[in-house]
């Protein structure tokens, strides 16, 4: 494994109630690839002289990450390319947050097939006749976890694994297992004779994507190669041996292509002067955004560096954020006290030239982001939702967290707050965000689940208009027209014990007074991978269906057990089951229903047993193509 960003957060994160300043100054390119190396060098050594000991984080448990430290508002840039991100009038397309940017996920259509990633291979399906037919799959060497649809090219992203182990790296720095990604390069001009093209073996975690037009913006987090020991002397004259004997591909990723042929070539992920370093020290882990321009291959187009790490991916048709998150050195859980009050660093990247991505700006905020949606860029401002206490806390805490909505403006080169609304949810955390337009809609949850909606308009002055209490919690909210918004999460009792997914319409019409039209429970024991990932849920808004995957686990004989996904009609006056799909299987265990589309007049749901198609009115069955 490689290092874990070199963390310096024990002895460089910032003291217990330190707050969310801005930085000094913005992070600034090296002029050299000498400049680079002695920065990683006197950086490594200053750990190792304090006694750092780097470590893999566990999963789900971001490592420290001092925070780093400017955007005039903007229109939201040039008008983003149709096809990414937006159903047409015969099919429906992933679900995406900002319209016309492209999210990669396990299914892509373009209404005539389907390509799926199913049981460890890749599949094509002509959708075009009655029954769904499948006409070419391919084995992957990897873990294949991702796919994006450019014409006539897929694009596969298998996903390292540094984050699954949680494993720790001992300080004498011991190589293990390397944890790169692969992006794979797929040509379906003929969906029936796939082809690889080429492949990109990645120094690094693949992160995320985003694809507007042809260009896709790749980002990647990379660590530095483990340090031999060196030299005579104690363990830490070794390793400081070691340090200084380093070379620059100890600390800069690289990544090799290969060809459809056999033919491969190593090249630097990003070059040394286009590569930054934060005002604060970050760690030496290296964030990366590759530019790819899919009309020609996913051979990078530009690279920019940033010595910092990588957590979540939002971006606008105009903007590539990222976020990282600072705090104290998470102990093993157990009896410990509570951690301090964390903060969010944000850098933002100009995606306006489809050849090149720029670093902008970088900010901080108090707290901690849920996901992706806690991040929205509207008429140049970028908002953003955080909860002072960390998703990963399970403990007490040393006082009520509360939640912020912070509104953020590029200040040349820095991305300043100029507004906030406190106060969200004391002693609870947020389990929803959604931001439409000027106003944003705030779910928290521990026991009740209060539903805030905010004024946005006025950027420096962000005010929260309404409050709704209820039971449970929404974790995805939707918007289904006419001031309405579909939940999806948890029914609860008033102690806050989950009863299982339920459906919510709430009524925004009016801000000073939201309200829940709607309820519906689906049944005790039940879960819903669109719950925590929302491209499982579909919306199709001609005909108001919202399908979602389930499983239900609520009787000990498994009489009512079920597996398969639940298409609803959702609206002001009701939420009404429409119908139930399963895919044929004899185990209880059988894998999960994960996505669901439109093509016509029909609904495909995909699972790693196969397609079905029914019919889009009923949900009734019409035929199934197993995948084999």
């Amino acid at each position: 494994m490689r290092l874990a960003a070199l963390v310096a957060g024990i002895a460089l994160c910032a003291a217990p109630g330190a707050s969310a300043a801005q930085p000094r100054s913005w992070p600034r390119a090296f002029r050299s690839c000498d400049a680079l190396l002695t920065h990683a060098r006197t950086q490594a050594l200053r750990i190792a002289r304090a006694g750092g000991v780097p470590v893999r984080p566990a999963p789900g448990v971001p490592f420290p990450v001092p925070s780093t430290g400017p955007r005039t508002p903007q229109s939201s840039g040039p008008e983003a390319a149709p096809a990414a991100g937006a159903d047409s009038p015969d099919h429906s397309t992933t679900n995406v947050q900002e319209k016309g940017v492209d999210e990669p996920d396990l299914v892509k259509t373009d209404g005539k097939h389907v390509f799926a990633l199913a049981g460890g291979k890749l599949r094509a399906i002509d959708v075009r006749g009655a029954a769904p037919q499948v006409v070419d799959s391919l084995k992957l060497d990897g873990n294949a976890t991702e796919l994006l649809l450019s014409g006539d090219r897929l694009v596969v992203f298998e996903s390292g694994y540094a984050y699954a182990t949680g494993a720790p790296l001992i300080a004498d720095f011991v190589p293990g297992p390397d944890p790169g990604s692969k992006i794979v390069e797929i040509d379906v001009s003929d969906p029936s004779h796939m082809r690889v093209v080429r492949t990109l073996d990645l120094d690094g975690d693949y992160l995320s994507a985003r694809l507007t037009g042809t260009t896709a913006r790749v980002v990647v987090a990379s660590y530095p190669k483990p340090i031999p020991l060196a030299g005579g002397g104690t363990d830490l004259q070794r390793r400081r041996t070691g340090i200084r004997r380093s070379r620059l591909k100890t600390w800069v990723p690289s990544y090799k292509v290969t060809n459809a042929s056999g033919g491969a070539a190593r090249h630097s992920l990003v070059r040394c002067n286009a590569t930054r370093k934060p005002a604060v020290f970050s760690g030496l882990g290296m964030l990366t955004v590759l530019t790819i321009d899919l009309s020609k291959s996913i051979v990078p187009v530009d690279s920019d560096g940033l010595l910092t790490d990588a957590r979540t991916v939002y971006a606008s048709p105009s903007s590539l954020y990222v976020a990282a998150e600072r705090w104290f050195d998470p102990q093993p859980l157990g009896d410990q006290a509570p951690p301090p009050p964390g903060t969010t660093t944000i850098h933002r990247f100009d995606t306006r030239d489809s050849d090149h991505t720029t670093f902008q700006a970088s900010g901080n905020v108090k707290g901690h982001v849920l996901n992706q949606w806690s991040l929205s860029e509207y008429r140049g401002y970028l908002r953003v939702a955080t909860t002072e206490e960390p998703q990963w806390w399970g403990g007490s805490q040393a006082s009520q967290s509360q939640s912020y909505v912070t509104v953020l403006q590029d200040d040349g080169n820095v991305l300043s707050r100029i507004g906030e609304a406190s106060g969200l949810g004391r002693g609870e955390r947020i389990y929803a965000v959604r931001f439409i337009e000027d106003r944003g809609y705030v779910v928290t949850f521990r026991q009740v689940d209060p539903l805030y909606v905010l004024d946005l308009s006025e950027p420096a002055d962000p005010t929260v208009e309404g409050e709704l209490k209820v039971t449970g919690y929404s974790a995805y909210l939707h918007p289904i027209g006419n001031d309405l918004l579909l939940g999806v999460g948890q029914d609860a009792t008033d102690q806050g014990r989950l009863n299982g997914t339920q459906l919510s319409v709430f009524d925004v019409s009016d801000p000073t007074k939201p309200a829940r039209l709607q309820q519906h429970a689906i049944g005790s024991g039940s879960n819903s991978e669109a719950e925590a990932d929302h491209h499982a849920f579909l919306w199709w808004p001609a005909a108001s269906l919202a399908v979602i995957p389930l499983q239900i686990w609520s009787s000990k004989d498994g009489s009512d057990q079920f597996t398969g996904a639940i298409g609803f009609h959702a609206g002001a006056k009701g939420i009404d089951e429409v119908g139930r799909v399963t895919h044929p299987h004899s185990d209880p265990y059988a894998p999960p229903i994960r996505r669901a589309l439109v093509v016509g007049d029909r609904l495909f749901t995909i699972s790693d047993l196969g397609i079905r198609s029914s019919r889009l009115d009923t949900l009734g069955d019409v035929a199934f193509a197993a995948f084999e």
